[in-house]
């Protein structure tokens, strides 16, 4: 099995069976739209104690913007927030990269699966979906970036 081959079965695992996933019912709660695409996202972050103790987001779109939802609240749960927004950077960084990075593996865990869409840029907007929605919901909740 190829590299490629690896990291379309990690999106399509977590597109199809996607973590933290449901009605997100905490109070700092935002909703994010691609308007490129149509793709949307509802996010909830609860921080407790300057750590990330939940999100939990609901939404439809490409295979992409869900996967990647579900990837990044796997990243960022039980870590504290400044954890949180360096992983949030990293992942920033790979995706504005248009394909010159490889990303962290080490950081990026899963995520990584998601390098190649760095050199989309009409597909980098359904990416960062989620992380954006999460970034915002963490500020609002008192997190600092």
């Amino acid at each position: 099995m190829d590299l490629d081959s690896l990291y379309q079965d990690v999106i399509l695992d977590h597109y199809k069976n996607p973590h933290h996933k449901g009605e997100p019912s905490g109070e700092f709660k935002v909703h994010h739209v691609n308007p490129s695409c149509g793709d949307e996202i509802t996010l909830s972050v609860t921080l407790t104690a300057g750590q990330v103790s939940d999100v939990t987001w609901n939404g439809v779109g490409c295979s992409i913007s869900q996967a990647s939802a579900s990837i990044m609240s796997d990243l960022v749960v039980g870590r504290t927030s400044q954890d949180a927004f360096a992983i949030l950077d990293e992942f920033t960084s790979l995706m504005q990269s248009k394909g010159t990075l490889v990303g962290n593996e080490e950081v990026l865990e899963d995520a990584i699966a998601l390098s190649g869409v760095s050199k989309f840029p009409a597909r980098v907007k359904c990416a960062l979906l989620g992380w954006m929605a999460f970034k915002d919901a963490a500020i609002q909740n008192g997190a600092k970036a």
